[in-house]
C-alpha cells in the first residue's frame, strides 16, 4: 500500500516506561499505563485500516519482537527502532517507507489518547496538498507527523522534549520549502496532572473493553479443597487468563493451579500483597480479583465487559450467594446485595473487578492486613459507579458455619466500625483472627 501509518512506541517494562508518572502509579502501573495507551493506538490505527488503504507498522524501543508481539498480538508489523536521538529515529523510519514504495507516511506516537481513526485519516488527506502534516500537542511539541517525500532537516538539531519542538520544526520545513498543515491541537500523558486525559479518553472509547482480555487473579493459601471447582468456569473462557497467586501452601493447592493450566506465582503470605503481585503480572486489560473458594457464574466474562463498558462505571462485582440452606444464609446474603446496591460497597468475595488501568490510577490494593478490600472499593467509589452483576457468584459458607451465622456478621460488622473509626488495620486483624478461631485453609479476609 503507498500509504503508512507507523506507530512509534516502548515496550511496557517497569522502571522504563512512562518514567515521570513513577511516582504516582509506581513502575509496574506505569508500564501498564504505557501498555494500555499502545492498544488504544493501535485500536484507532484499526479502526483507520478497516476502512482506508493504509498499512500499519508498530515501530519499538526496548524488548523483543517476541515480546511485542506477545503482549499486543501478532497481527500487526513489528519493526525495531533505528538508534540514535527521537529525530533520527523518526527521519530512518521515514526514510524506510519511501524506499518500500511509500508515497505518504504517517508517524503517531502513543502518548495522546485524543487520537481518532478520522483524525489519521484526515492526516493523510492533507498529504494530497501540503508536504508535511503536524498534529500540535498542548505542550509545544507534536503528537504526529506526515511527510510525502524524505525532509531528515525536520529532525536534526530540535529541542526534543522542550516547549519549542513545533516552532522551531515549522521554521524548518519553511527555510526547505515544505508547505504545512496543522490537525487539532491534542493533550498527551506525560506527567501525574495528565492523567484525567486519560481517564477522559478511557469514558470515550469505553467500546474497546467489549473484547478486552481479562486476568483473574486467585490469591491462595492452603485452598485445596476448593480451587479445583473455583478453577473449573475459567478454564474455557475465551480470552482470559487465570493467575494463581500462593503463599506458601501446604498441601496441593499450586498442583491444582498447575493442573488447570494458571499461571502460579509465589508470595509471602498476606491477601493485599498476592492480588498486588498477580496484577502485576497480568497481560490482560481488566482485572477481576476472585477469593480461592468462589465460583464465577459461566458467563462472568461476557458480564465483567458488559458492566465495564457502562457509561460512568469505575468498577464492578457480583452478586454474592451462599453454598449453604437455611433462611439465616438467605438473610445475609440479602443484606450483603442491599448494601452492595444501595452503598456501593461490594467486598472481596463478590469478585471485584476493574480496568487495569483503574486499579493503578487508584493505587491497587493498599498493603494492610485486613480491610483491604474495603478500602480499595472506598477509593473506586470516588471515581465513578460501582456495577453490581446481578447474576450471583457461589461463595464457600465456611467462615459463617465456623461461628454461627449471626456471630460471624457481627464480627465483620464489628471490624468494619473498627477501622471506620481508625482503629489499626493490623490490631483489627489479630483481634478478628483470635475471635474467628478459622479452620485451617481459611485465607486472611476483611
Amino acid at each position: 500500500m503507498s500509504h503508512r501509518l507507523i506507530i512509534f512506541t516502548r515496550y511496557p517494562e517497569p522502571q522504563k516506561s512512562k518514567t515521570r508518572l513513577i511516582p504516582t502509579l509506581g513502575p509496574v502501573g506505569a508500564a501498564v499505563l504505557q501498555r494500555e495507551m499502545t492498544r488504544h493506538t493501535l485500536r484507532r490505527a484499526e479502526e483507520l485500516a478497516e476502512r482506508e488503504r493504509v498499512s500499519v507498522e508498530v515501530h519499538f524501543d526496548g524488548g523483543s519482537r517476541a515480546s511485542i508481539e506477545a503482549c499486543f498480538g501478532p497481527e500487526a508489523c513489528y519493526r525495531p527502532q533505528s538508534g540514535g536521538d527521537l529525530g533520527r529515529r523518526m527521519s530512518e523510519a521515514f526514510a524506510s517507507a519511501f524506499r518500500e514504495g511509500a508515497t505518504r507516511a504517517v508517524i503517531v506516537g502513543t502518548d495522546c489518547p485524543g487520537i481518532t481513526a478520522p483524525l489519521l485519516r484526515a492526516a493523510f488527506d492533507r498529504l494530497a496538498d501540503h508536504d508535511l502534516v503536524l498534529g500540535p500537542a498542548l505542550d509545544g511539541g507534536y503528537w504526529l507527523v506526515g511527510l510525502r517525500r524524505p525532509a531528515p532537516r525536520l529532525f536534526t538539531q530540535m529541542p526534543w522534549g522542550s516547549d519549542r519542538v513545533l516552532e522551531e520544526t515549522l521554521d524548518a520545513a519553511r527555510e526547505i520549502g515544505l508547505s504545512a498543515s496543522l490537525l487539532e491541537r491534542l493533550a498527551d500523558v506525560d506527567r501525574p496532572a495528565d492523567l484525567e486525559v486519560w481517564e477522559r479518553a478511557r469514558n470515550r472509547f469505553r467500546g474497546d473493553l467489549a473484547d478486552a482480555r481479562i486476568s483473574v487473579v486467585i490469591p491462595a493459601l492452603n485452598e485445596a479443597g476448593w480451587l479445583g471447582d473455583t478453577l473449573c468456569p475459567l478454564e474455557h473462557a475465551a480470552n482470559v487468563e487465570t493467575i494463581v497467586v500462593d503463599a506458601g501452601s501446604e498441601d496441593r493447592t499450586p498442583q491444582i493451579a498447575r493442573s488447570h493450566g494458571c499461571r502460579l506465582l509465589t508470595t509471602a503470605p498476606g491477601r493485599a500483597r498476592q492480588m498486588n503481585a498477580g496484577a502485576a503480572e497480568a497481560d490482560g486489560s481488566i482485572l477481576l480479583f476472585l477469593h480461592a473458594d468462589t465460583r464465577l457464574p459461566e458467563a462472568f466474562a461476557k458480564y465483567v465487559r458488559e458492566a465495564l463498558i457502562r457509561r460512568n462505571v469505575a468498577a464492578g462485582a457480583f452478586r454474592l450467594r451462599l453454598d449453604a440452606r437455611g433462611w439465616p444464609f438467605r438473610v445475609i446474603e440479602r443484606a450483603i446485595n442491599l448494601r452492595s446496591v444501595l452503598r456501593q460497597m461490594p467486598y472481596g468475595d463478590q469478585a471485584i473487578f476493574m480496568t487495569a488501568d483503574r486499579f493503578y490510577l487508584t493505587g491497587g490494593f493498599p498493603d494492610l492486613p485486613i480491610m483491604e478490600d474495603f478500602e480499595l472499593v472506598r477509593r473506586l467509589r470516588r471515581r465513578g459507579r460501582i456495577a453490581i452483576v446481578s447474576e450471583p457468584v457461589v461463595t464457600s459458607a465456611r467462615r459463617w458455619q465456623a461461628l454461627g451465622p449471626w456471630r460471624t456478621t457481627r464480627l465483620n460488622q464489628m471490624v468494619v466500625l473498627g477501622y471506620r473509626l481508625g482503629v489499626s488495620p493490623r490490631r483489627l486483624a489479630t483481634w478478628y483472627r483470635g475471635k474467628r478461631r478459622a479452620p485451617r485453609g481459611d485465607a486472611d479476609s476483611g
